[in-house]
């Protein structure tokens, strides 16, 4: 018996020791952990348990019959974060550059099955030079069983890449199908083809970093939502995010007990809005002081910072927030704000956490790059995503909200359940000054003229009262209670049911 637990020791060390120290030592050396380590930091101390430690691959062709090595390149199982179940797969380095093989694409399948029957989030740590090329088409259909089950598991269970290292051709679907990917500053990229072949095919130079890095992607691409500076700080963000997050869709948002007060008054946001129309104030303002603890988790903050898109909680409950931000380009919507938007409320909506949204917008940006680009379709993504979502819906307008952008801001035409609006709203077709030289446009010559008809239009319809009149906007209210309207509004609408007609699934403007 004992040399039976002896035997089994030594080939977990071997697993453990993954391509040897020698490779371990220039894991290190990048500044990057190894496999193991990143689980270490990620779940809670000894929750991990470990799946498939002795699987290894069955290629014998260019000398492979001779380099096998336990594990195969990437650690799979499962453990927890904060006590919450999570399944986890962290591609080894070490091993054959991380390589895909056959084998090893059983193991991040088998571990994403299991995440599907039990309903738990599925996190992989992506660090690999790619497909396996000693085993040819059988590392490819590798992929595409995972990115199938990326595909089935999408709105089901929370999907979570982080790209800690290379990722590059084909396993950049499988991340690009998940609901959040997060890099690591300086030592991971994506791109379908690296440099040498785009010098090849187009002649073109660029550096790793210029077409696929961590700063590319979240600002440029907004292919990855995050950026951070090193693995532990990529780590240790992981799990603050984890913990806003549903474990699946029949699970209930995640509670947390907070000692913040539902009924806090904020007597600073009265005079937050400036009395210059034209004048920007920061909306992460609001949102911080409505929120718990003021604590706001943003997604993609360095990309289209025209509109905000994160995750926080009120009485300890998750909800996701989306807010005009008059700072950039006057909280205008566009082509890249429509998109950013949009996935963060179909996510929102697929695993029924609340949308709380912020509105302060002059309507879409105009322009020839704007009509060119397909401003139509992808603004229609917007507008699309809140009119399906069933999760409550509660939306306050804070000063404008003009033209079709007033529509698409969750407005109450878009079963909006609880549409407020503070005293200094403008609910209008489009701005005072505008609206007049095209009513009035026979005196256009006339500044007397169309001051006058400037101040009586803004006098009409610069207020949130003509909709309130309508029904269209529930209440006005005091910018100090915010929170606590809101506090009441999620309260009584937990209990929401409402469902969209049947269907197989809708076709959004893609």
């Amino acid at each position: 018996m004992s040399a039976n637990i002896a035997e089994m020791e030594r080939r977990r060390e071997a697993a453990r020791m993954g391509g040897g120290q020698k490779r371990i030592d220039a894991q290190h050396a990048k500044g990057k952990l190894t496999a193991r380590e990143r689980l270490d930091i990620l779940l809670d101390e000894g929750s991990f348990e470990e799946l498939d430690t002795y699987v290894e691959h069955d290629c014998v062709d260019f000398g492979m019959e001779d380099q096998r090595i336990p594990g195969d390149g990437v650690v799979t199982g499962s453990g927890t974060i904060n006590g919450r179940l999570v399944y986890v797969f962290s591609q080894d380095f070490t091993v054959f550059g991380g390589s895909l093989s056959k084998r090893h694409a059983e193991k991040i399948c088998k571990v994403m099955d299991t995440a599907m029957k039990v309903g738990a989030p599925v996190i992989g740590l992506n660090d690999s030079g790619g497909a396996r090329i000693q085993e040819g088409v059988a590392s490819l259909g590798g992929y595409a069983e995972v990115f199938q089950r990326n595909v089935l598991a999408s709105g089901v269970i929370p999907q979570i890449s982080l790209i800690m290292g290379p990722c590059a051709g084909g396993a950049v679907y499988s991340p690009a199908m998940t609901d959040f990917i997060f890099m690591v500053k300086d030592s991971s990229y994506m791109f379908v083809t690296g440099p040498d072949v785009v010098k090849t095919v187009t002649n073109e130079v660029v550096t790793q970093e210029e077409l696929g890095g961590a700063v590319t992607h979240t600002t440029k691409t907004s292919v990855a939502d995050l950026a951070f500076e090193n693995d532990i700080e990529t780590l240790l963000q992981t799990r603050n995010f984890f913990d806003y997050l549903p474990l699946s869709n029949r699970e209930d948002v995640p509670e947390r007990p907070t000692a913040d007060p539902w009924d806090r008054e904020e007597p600073s946001l009265d005079t937050l809005i400036p009395d210059n129309a034209n004048q920007p104030y920061d909306m992460h303002e609001v949102i911080r002081k409505v929120l718990d603890e003021g604590d706001f988790f943003e997604i993609q903050p360095a990309h289209a910072g025209n509109i905000l898109c994160g995750f926080g909680r009120v009485e300890g409950r998750t909800v996701g927030v989306v807010a005009n931000q008059p700072m950039v380009l006057a909280g205008v919507l566009d082509i890249n704000s429509s998109k950013k938007a949009a996935r963060f409320v179909r996510f929102c909506d697929a695993f029924d956490i609340p949308i709380l949204t912020f509105v302060d917008v002059p309507g879409f940006l105009p322009g020839t790059s704007q009509e060119l680009g397909g401003i139509i379709k992808h603004g229609a993504k917007l507008l699309f995503a809140y009119a399906e979502a069933t999760v409550p819906k509660i939306t306050v307008i804070t000063r404008k909200a003009y033209g079709g952008a007033y529509d698409v801001m969750a407005s109450k035409h878009l079963r909006g359940d609880l549409n407020y609006a503070w005293p200094t709203a403008e609910i209008a077709v489009m701005g005072a000054k505008g609206a007049v030289e095209i009513i009035f446009r026979q005196d256009r010559d006339d500044p007397d003229k169309i001051a006058e008809k400037t101040k009586e239009y803004e006098d009409r319809f610069a207020n949130p009262f003509v909709a309130a009149s309508r029904g269209y906007i529930d209440e006005v209210i005091h910018p100090h209670s915010t929170r606590r309207r809101v506090a009441l509004g999620l309260r009584k609408l937990r209990g929401k049911v409402l469902e969209n007609p049947w269907k197989k699934h809708d076709n959004i403007p893609l």
